[in-house]
């Protein structure tokens, strides 16, 4: 029979495995599967994990077969196999093979283009590094791979966690892609929370000496709340549930009651059909990178409420719904949600949704459609050009797809702390520099302004000495005469042309102030 197991195989990396992994592989069994990268590229492969029940490799053995050499068989549980093994062509053949057996986990590799020579496999835990701050290739595949993992995006993870399903936890990376993570090491704290996060469940975790936290461009704020308050984003749905008690107490299960950080109820429809929907109006465009969902909170049998699978739809101001899509295809994407009404389950969206209205549209549910809920992002900036950032962007497609002019937007960079100290030190430099450049151009036009007059004829003279220059001080008081210069000549019709003398008398002698 088949004895592949686990596979996910993207066109620049994947991850494939043994059927059963880490349980014992089947007996006569055969897995065979061919792996590839882009032309032009070489294959890089590692193997995480060899137990296969067999000393010399003959009935049960892992082969690596390119187009020139083949590397293996590999058997055995010593691990003799190289850490990694590079390949001249683009493309090879994994072959696996098993007879009668009684124990061994059967094997796990990952392999990735010659684009990512820093590849790590599913297996590798933070602890395995000394480093303060690495960076490391996650292939594709491994969210369902076999490993705890214990902490979440805020606090950090514990050092005991395996790293690539780590990052999925945490938004970091997609399962079908994978990708570049980036990491620090710190000292580690006295427990660690459990969450479900992106289709992964972390545990809870005990004291650790490290811990190591997940480097990301900060875009990851609540959007509920602005300086400790809630927004003012309108919350509305296509309807809500009054509820009467049997006291006569009427409760209404309306939308304002939906975010996360208002305590009480949550919302609620008044019907229970995948038509249902929560809409939220974020005042203007913003960049949604995650949402968190819990359901109504009550630990009662008949208030039991929440969401456990629903889609996203978003747009802009007068444009059209759009439904959010898978990474990989072309299907609006399912997003797991509450498994019970009090837990907090976050999702996280790669790529990023760019709007300003988004609908939450229930699609399963328990007992009645129920959620609270909390947005993440950060804020966009408008940009009038002719370059446009995609509300979605998938791998195949081109990262810059025209929208339409209302959704013409550019993604606005999270700044560090050193850059908003460089643009508060522009922003004291450039006007000094300014001011002095005008004061220098000034002093350069009047010095030859007075060096004209100067040619001329005209006598200066400094009070202290007799040279010549630009600060100058008049020797001696002048008398101005009347002059042409200061006659205005009109024409009108009722009168004669006449010359208007704005100066007719001697103007008084004064003693020429310093500059």
């Amino acid at each position: 029979g088949d004895g592949c197991g686990h596979t996910v195989m993207y066109q620049d990396s994947g991850t494939l495995a043994s059927k059963n992994y880490p349980g014992t592989y089947p007996n006569y069994t055969l897995c065979e599967k061919k792996i590839q990268v882009p032309l032009g590229k070489r294959l890089i492969l590692k193997i995480g994990d060899l137990d296969i029940e067999s000393q010399k490799c003959e009935s049960s053995y892992l082969t690596i077969q390119s187009s020139s050499t083949v590397h293996g068989p590999y058997c055995g549980n010593v691990m003799p196999v190289p850490k990694e093994i590079i390949l001249d062509s683009n493309e090879a053949t994994i072959h696996f093979e098993s007879g009668s057996h009684v124990s061994g986990r059967g094997f796990l590799l990952s392999y990735a283009s010659s684009d990512h020579p820093d590849l790590i496999t599913c297996l590798e835990r933070a602890n395995h590094y000394a480093k303060a701050e690495y960076s490391r290739y996650c292939p594709a595949g491994c969210r369902d791979i076999a490993g705890d993992i214990s902490g979440n995006i805020g606090e950090g993870y514990r050092d005991t966690s395996l790293l690539c399903k780590s990052a999925i936890h945490a938004g970091v990376i997609t399962d079908e892609l994978g990708g570049q993570i980036s990491v620090t090491q710190q000292k580690g704290i006295s427990r660690y929370e459990g969450v479900v996060a992106n289709g992964v469940s972390s545990h809870e975790g005990s004291l650790s000496d490290k811990r190591f936290i997940f480097i990301s461009n900060g875009c990851n704020k609540s959007l509920s709340l602005e300086e400790g308050f809630l927004s003012r984003s309108q919350v509305t749905a296509s309807s809500h549930w009054e509820e009467t008690n049997e006291f006569g107490q009427l409760f209404q299960w309306s939308p304002d009651k939906a975010w996360l950080q208002v305590p009480g109820l949550a919302w609620a429809s008044n019907h229970s059909s995948n038509r249902e929907w929560l809409e939220i109006d974020l005042g203007e465009k913003k960049r949604i990178t995650g949402i968190k969902t819990a359901g109504s909170g009550s630990t009662t049998l008949n208030f039991n409420f929440y969401v456990k699978t629903f889609t996203m739809n978003y747009k802009n101001s007068n444009s059209k719904w759009r439904t959010y899509k898978g990474i990989l295809s072309n299907e609006e994407k399912v997003f797991q949600g509450n498994s019970n009404s009090g837990d907090v389950v976050r999702n996280n969206f790669i790529p990023p949704i760019v709007a300003r209205y988004v609908r939450i549209i229930p699609q399963t549910w328990n007992q009645r459609i129920a959620v609270k809920l909390e947005l993440m992002g950060c804020r966009i900036m408008q940009a009038n050009s002719s370059f446009t950032h995609s509300m979605w962007q998938k791998p195949s497609q081109s990262t810059e797809t025209s929208l339409g002019k209302e959704d013409r937007t550019v993604t606005e960079p999270i700044p560090s702390e050193e850059t908003n100290l460089g643009l508060k030190l522009t922003a004291i430099i450039v006007p000094i520099l300014i001011v002095l450049c005008l004061f220098l151009f000034s002093g350069i036009c009047i010095c030859a302004a007075l060096r004209k007059r100067e040619a001329k004829g005209l006598s200066y003279g400094l009070a202290s000495a007799q040279k010549s220059g630009c600060w100058k001080q008049i020797k001696q008081p002048f008398t101005r005469h009347q002059s042409t210069e200061f006659t205005i000549s009109y024409n009108n019709d009722k009168e004669t042309p006449q010359k208007l003398d704005l100066v007719t008398s001697d103007m008084a002698d004064y003693q020429q102030p310093l500059m």
